[in-house]
């Protein structure tokens, strides 16, 4: 069978076999959880509840106006006990309502439907928005916002992505392996919702497991299942399109732009609860993986669980730890506070052990284009690099800055070792700031 892949990427060493035949177990909700009004790309929540208030698990405790804004509830039952700035795993402290759990999970469902694929399009999106569904791969942008777009632009595609590309990480794996029929439904309905023409749900070649089960699901359904290139980054969306139907989306644009949409396969999970079920986006898979850790497993997590309850549910650290990642080695944010909690778009915990996460000694560029020849998004790495340890913000712009998908790629095949991401991401942050200042 050929297998589809894009230009450019690298094969980092995955490590999946540490989790991908853990089956996905439940994790005890906490004493406390502590939910971020800021869980999605866009605007934060603003609180409905204050402290003392008693909340229902999926309660509404936060909702926004904005246009990119997301609701957010209740992970659990119990009281309130405060509405305060708590350490986020972005690195800064946001506001966020703190429960503590009375162990009795009193509902605050939204209504059932056994037959959901009968909603009309419209009921769809509103259970979407209702239930404050975000993307779950990691940019947690929010549903809603993708199942509309312009009403000029024609859908033919609905992506379901599988790839799961990120090392380590095998959430997303065991979701196709032990519910493919709820991801199937998922799809359907995110189809329906945007009236796609078509639905292809993309698995990469190391999750044969899992692709066999999706096909099993699928073909009755008319839904094509097609086998992935193992390679990193093959889930940015971008990279999927062009691999699976070879269309490219424009230079600053969306994927709506190229007639396609594409959602993660946790999304799809979380949308047929949310449909079906009446269940808020209130938990979601998570891997907890890496050799800094005594039992890698996966688990439905409660949002607003410390990383430190899921730590030590897998056995606790391997020796002295030397970095925790919020997500997987490429992309993952480094955590200085096991306080922090996991939110909608944690896919995972990635422990290393002090004697693996020593620190890189960047030295001059040698000029040798690997980071060139592998970045997907077709750009000059070192170039922007140069210009932005210059401040010279126009020249990063020009030379696409705001196309690089902050894979890592350039930073893991430099031989040199330079911060090339961290320095994109700068100017990225920079051009942005620019921007806002224009429209203030």
């Amino acid at each position: 069978m050929k297998k589809k892949s894009f230009r450019g990427g690298v094969h980092p060493e995955y490590a999946k076999d540490l989790t991908s035949e853990a089956p996905i177990k439940t994790l005890i909700p906490p004493t406390e959880v502590i939910i971020p009004l800021q869980q999605h790309m866009g605007a934060p929540a603003d609180p409905i509840v204050k402290k003392g208030d008693y909340v229902r698990m999926g309660q509404l405790i936060g909702e926004s106006n904005q246009v990119l804004g997301a609701k957010v509830h209740a992970s659990v039952s119990g009281e309130v006990m405060a509405v305060e700035l708590r350490p986020h795993l972005t690195g800064r402290s946001v506001r966020s309502v703190v429960i503590r759990n009375d162990g009795q999970d009193t509902p605050a469902f939204l209504e059932r439907n056994c037959d959901p694929i009968q909603l009309s399009r419209a009921a769809i999106r509103n259970r979407v928005a209702e239930a404050g569904i975000v993307g779950s791969g990691g940019a947690a942008f929010p549903t809603v916002i993708k199942l509309s777009p312009p009403d000029d632009i024609s859908i033919d595609y609905l992506i379901i992505n599988g790839s799961e590309c990120e090392p380590y990480l095998t959430a997303d794996d065991r979701m196709m392996v032990e519910y493919p029929e709820d991801v199937i439904l998922g799809a359907k309905l995110l189809a329906k919702a945007c009236d796609a023409e078509r639905i292809i749900i993309g698995v990469e070649e190391n999750k044969m497991q899992a692709f066999h089960s999706m096909h099993k699901h699928a073909s009755s359904h008319g839904i094509d299942v097609v086998l992935l290139d193992a390679k990193y980054p093959q889930g940015g969306e971008k990279q999927l399109i062009k691999a699976l139907i070879n269309r490219e989306v424009p230079s600053n644009g969306l994927p709506f732009q190229a007639g396609v949409i594409v959602h993660n396969v946790g999304t799809a999970l979380a949308v047929t609860q949310a449909c079906r079920d009446g269940m808020p986006f209130i938990r979601r898979v998570v891997t907890i993986s890496g050799a800094g850790v005594n039992d890698p497993s996966n688990y439905w997590v409660r949002l607003g669980t410390p990383f430190k309850e899921i730590i030590a549910t897998a056995g606790g650290f391997v020796g002295e730890p030397g970095k925790v990642l919020a997500g997987g080695p490429m992309m993952g944010l480094a955590q200085f506070d096991l306080d922090v909690p996991v939110i909608k778009g944690t896919s995972g915990i990635t422990v290393f052990r002090r004697e693996d996460s020593k620190p890189l000694d960047p030295m001059p560029c040698i000029k040798c284009a690997r980071c060139v020849d592998v970045c997907p998004a077709y750009l000059l790495p070192t170039r922007i690099e140069a210009y932005s340890m210059n401040a010279m913000w126009d020249e990063s712009v020009e030379y696409g800055a705001m196309d690089c998908i902050e894979c890592g790629c350039c930073t893991y095949i430099c031989p040199s070792k330079r911060f090339l991401l961290q320095w994109i991401r700068l100017a990225k942050n920079e051009i942005i700031s620019a921007k806002r200042r224009q429209t203030e």
